[in-house]
């Protein structure tokens, strides 16, 4: 019993650092583009050793975190799920239903935080999370066959099969162009209110279109299923078997990522074929991705098992523990100082000063992050999560 309990905690101190390690990329990331807000000076204006380490920074960090952080994210919200799943399972409780009610709950938490940032994902989590209720029973072949499937990028690969039948076909372009201007107008603005409009009307619009035209929305299912499968088998657990695994998926990620990389770099020399931009260079785009992603956790969970790494990173686990309210906070944080209507220093900032911003802010959230879990226990919005997702819904009759 005792060696179960050591177990228990191990994994979610991991799984908590993981999480946190996860809302520090992201961070750090937005605050290079600046939330979603691509403006920047005149590289002219700099020296030139600085555009040199400006152009560094924003290739090392995009390539290492770029569409990876999320996918972190991803994975760890699929095995939440399969702890509840399998908590209620216990006691004999379909936690289907109120998973749905969740979601609503999420979707309403991700109305109050595009307010502020406009490009937020917890809209698509909500929406796409609903590919968990549809799993929930599966057996775990048909889980990771399901996850697979999604993580193909199934609507790239159709697409560029269809062309094959039948050359006249194009794909549909996307009109969000338009969108991120309008965004891009109100983010310039020092008007408040202008922002939440802006935002309120496209942000959650652009967001998802974006998500779908570059194959994160159908990847990000996968992503959730595969971390639900993960939660199932247990790979979280500190043991021999969970060793063994993250261990191949470290060398299957590297080995795949590099032929993926170089294939990326290189594509437009193979072939100037629009429908292969379209589509395979998409596929090669998120394979990659998914490559870097299994690199990233799985260092991380074999690494988190040495003391030296534990205590450097150990750390993060403050965040991870009230993610969504890290998460909601960044957006706040970050469009204020970026932005038009807070202290607007976007438009006056390249790459290198901007990261130096973002790990203050991340420096500043963290320890409000550290503050908080040793005073309270749980985040504001992770509380709150929690007890309207367990609302008693059944009428009582009065005696």
């Amino acid at each position: 019993m005792g060696a179960k309990t050591v177990l228990k905690k191990s994994r979610i101190e991991v799984v908590d650092s993981l999480r946190g390690f996860a809302i520090m990329a992201i961070m750090l990331l937005h605050s290079i583009e600046h939330f979603n807000f691509y403006v920047f000076p005149d590289p002219s204006t700099q020296p030139d050793w600085l555009n040199s380490l400006d152009t560094g920074i924003w290739d090392t960090f995009f390539l290492l975190f770029g569409g990876k952080g999320y996918a972190i994210f991803a994975i760890l919200f699929g095995f939440t799920f399969s702890l509840m799943f399998g908590k209620q399972q216990a006691m004999g409780v379909d936690f289907g239903p109120r998973f749905l009610w969740r979601m609503l709950l999420l979707a309403c938490f991700a109305l109050f935080n595009g307010l502020f940032f406009p490009g937020e994902v917890l809209m698509m989590y909500a929406l796409v999370g609903v590919v968990l209720f549809l799993v929930r029973k599966f057996n775990n072949k048909s889980l990771l066959i399901a996850a697979l499937f999604l993580l193909s990028q199934p609507i790239e690969w159709g697409r560029y099969i269809y062309h094959i039948f039948n050359n006249d076909y194009a794909v549909p372009v996307s009109e969000m162009g338009q969108y991120w201007r309008l965004l891009k107008e109100a983010q310039l603005s020092d008007s408040f209110f202008g922002q939440i409009k802006a935002n309120t009307l496209y942000g959650h619009k652009v967001s998802l279109m974006w998500a779908y035209d570059v194959g994160r929305l159908v990847q990000t299912g996968g992503l959730f299923v595969f971390g639900y499968w993960l939660g199932k088998k247990e790979l979280f657990v500190d043991n021999e078997r969970s060793i063994r695994f993250w261990k191949r998926a470290l060398a299957i990620g590297a080995s795949v990522f590099v032929p993926f990389f170089l294939l990326e770099r290189n594509f437009a020399d193979l072939t100037d074929t629009k429908i292969h931009a379209q589509t395979l260079l998409k596929v090669v785009d998120m394979y990659g991705n998914l490559a870097l992603t299994a690199v990233l956790v799985a260092s991380f969970i074999l690494l988190y098992k040495t003391k030296f790494f534990k205590q450097i990173a150990g750390g993060l686990r403050y965040c991870g523990r009230m993610s969504l309210t890290a998460y909601v906070l960044q957006s706040r944080i970050g469009g204020f100082v970026f932005f038009g209507y807070g202290l607007g220093i976007g438009p006056s900032m390249l790459h290198t000063k901007s990261l130096a911003v973002g790990i203050l802010l991340f420096a500043i959230l963290f320890y409000f992050c550290k503050f908080w879990i040793n005073k309270f226990g749980q985040g504001p919005l992770e509380k709150l999560w929690h007890k309207l997702t367990w609302i008693d819904f059944s009428s009582k009759k009065s005696k």
